[in-house]
Parts: C-alpha cells; sequence; structure tokens
C-alpha cells in the first residue's frame, strides 16, 4: 500500500474516484462505497498461530481451546477428522475413504493405549505412569522388540516398570490379574524391558503395601503402626532384596496381629494378600527369630 493510499485511509476517501470509504465487518476489509476498490485487506493476526496454551486465563479470554496433545492417543490427539457423508466431490470421497486406512504402526499403537488405558483405570494409576508407561512402549516398538510378543503382555510390563519407576505401590501380580495377556509372558516382557533398555528399577518398598492390606483385612491403626515398625526395622538389619515383599507383608502382619492378640487366621492373611501359607510361615518366623521378638501365648 503506497503513501497516497495510505493518506486517503487516513482521510477516509478513495485514491481513485475519491468516494467515502466503509469497513466491512464480516471480512474485515476496508473499501470503496461508491466504486468498489478494496483500499485495505484483510490483516492476519500470526501471534497465535499453531499455539495451545491452557491457563486459566486464556480459557477466561476464550482463546484457542480444545483437548491438550496426550501421548495416550496414538496420534496425539492432531488428527482431523472428515464426515465422507458431507463430502459431494467423490475424488475427495475416494481420498478420504484411503485415507482411513491406518497402518500397522497406528493400529498397534491404538491398540496398545486402549490396554493400557483399561488396567490403569481398573488400578486407579495416575495419568503420570500411564504417560511414562506409553513412552516406554514406544521405545520398544521403535527398537522392533514387539516381534514374536504379545502387545498386551508388553503393555502390562511397561505398567509395571512404570511403577517401579515412581515407585507406585503395585505389585506384578495386581498388574497380570487385569492384563489381558499370560503373567508368564509379561514376566518375560519385563526381563526383555530391563535388559534392552539396561534399567535400573527400585525394589517395591514392602511398607507402602502395608496400608492397603491393613484396610483389605480391616485392622486397626495401631496394628498398622506395629507392622510398619517391624519392617522398617527389618530393612535396616537386614537386606530384603530377591524377597517378595507381598511374603513379608504377610509375615509382618500376621507378627503383628499376634502381638496385638487380634483374631486373623493365616487363611484371612493369604487370601488378602495373595501368598502361600508356606511363604507366610516362613517370613513369620525369620522376622519373630531375627528381629527377636517374643510373641505373648
Amino acid at each position: 500500500m503506497g503513501l497516497n493510499t495510505k493518506n486517503s485511509v487516513l482521510l477516509n476517501v478513495c485514491p481513485e474516484c475519491g468516494g467515502s470509504i466503509i469497513p466491512l465487518m464480516n471480512t474485515g476489509d476496508v473499501v470503496c462505497n461508491q466504486c468498489g476498490l478494496v483500499i485495505n485487506e484483510k490483516n492476519v493476526d500470526f501471534s497465535h498461530k499453531g499455539r495451545r496454551a491452557y491457563t486459566n486465563q486464556e480459557k477466561n479470554n476464550r482463546e484457542q481451546t480444545g483437548a491438550p496433545i496426550s501421548i495416550l492417543l496414538p496420534d496425539m490427539g492432531l488428527s482431523t477428522v472428515i464426515d465422507r457423508n458431507k463430502i459431494s466431490n467423490p475424488d475427495l470421497k475416494r481420498a478420504a475413504k484411503w485415507n482411513t486406512r491406518i497402518t500397522w504402526q497406528k493400529r498397534n499403537l491404538l491398540i496398545a493405549s486402549t490396554e493400557l488405558k483399561r488396567i490403569s483405570t481398573n488400578l486407579n494409576l495416575p495419568n503420570y505412569i500411564k504417560e511414562d508407561a506409553m513412552r516406554l512402549y514406544i521405545e520398544a516398538f521403535k527398537k522392533k522388540m514387539l516381534r514374536g510378543r504379545s502387545i498386551n503382555a508388553m503393555v502390562a510390563a511397561c505398567l509395571y516398570v512404570a511403577c517401579r519407576k515412581k515407585q507406585l505401590p503395585r505389585t506384578l501380580q495386581e498388574i497380570t490379574n487385569e492384563a489381558s495377556a499370560n503373567a508368564k509372558d509379561v514376566r518375560r516382557s519385563y526381563s526383555t524391558l530391563i535388559r534392552e533398555f539396561n534399567l535400573k528399577s527400585p525394589s517395591t518398598d514392602p511398607v507402602a503395601l502395608i496400608p492397603r492390606y491393613i484396610n483389605d483385612l480391616k485392622l486397626d491403626s495401631e496394628t498398622e503402626r506395629l507392622t510398619m515398625k517391624i519392617l522398617n526395622s527389618y530393612k535396616k538389619k537386614f537386606s530384603i532384596s530377591g524377597k517378595d515383599p507381598k511374603g513379608l507383608c504377610a509375615g509382618a502382619i500376621y507378627l503383628a496381629s499376634k502381638i496385638k492378640n487380634k483374631d486373623l487366621t493365616q487363611q484371612q492373611i493369604v487370601e488378602s494378600i495373595g501368598v502361600t501359607e508356606v511363604t507366610l510361615r516362613s517370613r513369620y518366623k525369620e522376622l519373630k527369630n531375627k528381629l527377636k521378638i517374643t510373641v505373648p501365648t
């Protein structure tokens, strides 16, 4: 736009015919009311291009809204769905039909994300666990570790690794109970992830599992505090590496119930925690003898 045009806009006159100029509210252009000359076109605001922000201030201002980008979606939530019934051009209909044929990679991630969300919902896992597990699964898929292995087993293994890394008290048995795969395949996939990615996830802390088991057995807070005290004392003096945390929890709960004279049988603990009676008795004797605890008769 030249200098004469700028001066004409400031004077509200057309530079060609001298007629009055008016703004068009629907298009944002400035045109001449007499000859129809477009004097100034709509200014496009590029300051918001491609930006996704979800602060409270922008929500109040009704700026760009919508679902945020999520790794839990196979396409990160960036795809656009076009209704083929509203397309009149047959060529465009054919192109939209071909566009709906997803590749095996997208189909694999779709199956994995669906299974991951199902298991996480049943176990009430937080979003950061689901996101870490999905990132680990995508890395495993890129390294072609899914060949010859079950998708559901690998998803369950990734969830268990994420729980171990974030120290969330979830055992492998709980995840395999909700997974749509064999427990043996889940353990193999877990071993593969640890070996291929050289992961060093910390062992599950048995003390973190105590509140849930105490609640399931309907015991009081005094028994819970005594159980946690027994396990903490054992952890300070002896190593728990290689021991099943559920077995330690079962033995500590049984020992605390004996000290508090609670009417709690071994069968109730076994059914609630998911260990065998042999493991319960062996861990009970180990805790009692090594910590030199006297049980009242």
